[in-house]
Formats: structure tokens, C-alpha cells, sequence
């Protein structure tokens, strides 16, 4: 067998009903020379049944693993098997275009100073239907040296849309398996910071939105994000390091909005444990007075 030149880590569990769908579109890919990884979550013998047959191709492997919920350890099994230069994300309720690997190794290989390269993305329903927000969803391209705009979210990456040198994913340490959510803005900050980003500025990805993906407490993305904001500024000095505090400031901010909905007090409790790490920046005080207002005036539940 031809070495491959990109691994695909695909993390699953119990999605057949997407997973086909998404295996074809690997199998469409106009570039050939792959291999798929499969790090099978503990799914139920459906499942099992048709990825085992899949392996009659040569360059699918799967990976058996007892159910643990947590998307990076899944990922990070497949990215130990990985034997290709390059590794290609892809979730199992994902779609890819058929030219999006040549696309993108092509793109890299040109841009000799980056080690990872992302893909414009089309948001659709379980019927593959662009959503009717798409319309209006504003797309600002970004590439070459982007740690702040990841840090702030300005820059706008899914998970199946990334594909990178495999020495680089090693190196920053893959996925942090201490979080089971947000995994993947946590790892793109750190590629972020070790190299340069190649974009190919082309929809090349589908990202599925529908009633069976993942629902988690409101909470959630928030708290993920303070923990992967405080864990990169204990590294990090100067510019670097007071951006990703001042991010953590506004983060806090947005979780107070978001959780006087459901209780004034705790939100004002989550303005007031954001305090130690903000209070020498003016701009927060400013956007704590508001927010303190806001949530004094709020309508709903105020338990």
C-alpha cells in the first residue's frame, strides 16, 4: 500500500443515520491517496456492522474504544495511529466537498511558512439545505499570523474544515482531553500561536445543524472557554498574555448576560468571581456597569 498523504480522524458514535453520508464524501474526494481512521466511541453493533465492512478498503482502519463521552480522547486515539504528513478533521454528521483535500494540501505546500490551513463552510440541516440564516451570516477571511482573531473568535473555523501537519498537531499536544467541550477553539489557539494559517477561501465543508447534535448546559461553552483562555496566559507574556485576559474578562461578562436569564443572583455572582482577573482594566469596568444594569432590569426568570 501507497503511503497516504492525509490521515482522516473521524471520532463517532451511534450516528449511522449521518455517518454513511459522511464516508462517501471522503470516498468522493478527487484526491486518492488518504487513509480514514475511525475512533469508534463505543457504539452500538449497527454501527460496528457497517464500519467493520468498510475495512475491506485498505485504507480504513477503526479503532474499538469503551465509551467515554469526550470527543478530544476519542480524537487524540486516532491522531496516534496517524502515519500520513497531514491530518484532516472530519465529525461523523459532516459533509466535505469532493476537491476540498486537493484543495488544501496544494494550498499549503505553496505557502511554505504554514503548518495548517482551514476551508470556508456552509451551515445545512440534516438534509444537507444551507439554513436560512446562511443567507446573512457574515464571512470575514482570515489567514497568515491570526492568534488574536481565534483568541476573539473574529475568526471562523469548524472542526471538518482544518487540516495541518501532523508534526504540529503532536507538537502542541493534539486535543486537551480535561475538556469536553470547546476542545477544538482550545487546540486552534495553540496552532495559532505556532505557525501561520493557510485559508482556502472556498465552502468546501457542509457543517450539519439538526435536532440530534450534541446539547450541553448553557454554561458549558463559557466555562470552556475561561479554562482555555487561563490555561494558555499562565504560558504567555506581555501582549499576547493580557489579550487572552482581557478575553477571559469579556467571556465572563457574556456568561453573567447569558445566566441572568435563568437567575439574576448567580449572574451577579459570575460578574463578581471575574473581578481578580479584571478589575485593572478600565474597559471592563465600563462593560460591568452595564452589564450590572442589564441584569438589574432584566425581565424573565430571576429567581
Amino acid at each position: 500500500m501507497q503511503r497516504p498523504l492525509v490521515s482522516i480522524v473521524l471520532p463517532t458514535f451511534n450516528r449511522l443515520n449521518c455517518l454513511r453520508e459522511t464516508v462517501d464524501s471522503v470516498f468522493s474526494q478527487t484526491m486518492k491517496h488518504w487513509e480514514l481512521i475511525v475512533a469508534d466511541d463505543g457504539s452500538e453493533e449497527d454501527t460496528i456492522d457497517y464500519l467493520s465492512k468498510l475495512q475491506d478498503d485498505e485504507r480504513i482502519r477503526m479503532l474499538r474504544l469503551k465509551h467515554s463521552g469526550n470527543p478530544g480522547r476519542v480524537r487524540n486515539a486516532a491522531i496516534a495511529a496517524v502515519r500520513s504528513p497531514y491530518i484532516a478533521f472530519l465529525d461523523s454528521d459532516d459533509l466535505w466537498r469532493p476537491g476540498k483535500l486537493d484543495r488544501q494540501v496544494a494550498a499549503l505546500r505553496s505557502a511554505k511558512k504554514c503548518r495548517w490551513s482551514y476551508t470556508a463552510f456552509t451551515i445545512v440541516d440534516g438534509d444537507g439545505a444551507p439554513l436560512a440564516t446562511e443567507e446573512n451570516r457574515t464571512w470575514v477571511p482570515h489567514s497568515g499570523l491570526i492568534f488574536p482573531q481565534v483568541v476573539r473568535g473574529t475568526a471562523s473555523i469548524r472542526t471538518p474544515a482544518v487540516l495541518a501537519c501532523s508534526r504540529l498537531v503532536r507538537e502542541v499536544g493534539a486535543f486537551d482531553e480535561a475538556s469536553d467541550c470547546g476542545e477544538d477553539y482550545d487546540l486552534w489557539m495553540r496552532l495559532a500561536l505556532e505557525s501561520a494559517v493557510c485559508l482556502v477561501d472556498e465552502p468546501l465543508v457542509l457543517v450539519r445543524r439538526y435536532t440530534g447534535n450534541r446539547k450541553m448546559e448553557f454554561s458549558a461553552p463559557y466555562i470552556a472557554r475561561d479554562y482555555s483562555l487561563r490555561k494558555l496566559a499562565r504560558r504567555l507574556d506581555g501582549e499576547q498574555q493580557l489579550l487572552l485576559q482581557q478575553e477571559r474578562s469579556q467571556n465572563a461578562l457574556a456568561l453573567a448576560i447569558e445566566t441572568a436569564a435563568h437567575s439574576r443572583w448567580r449572574a451577579i455572582e459570575v460578574i463578581g468571581r471575574s473581578l481578580p482577573f479584571s478589575w485593572q482594566y478600565p474597559r471592563w469596568w465600563y462593560r460591568a456597569a452595564k452589564t450590572m444594569l442589564r441584569i438589574c432590569f432584566s425581565v424573565g426568570k430571576n429567581a
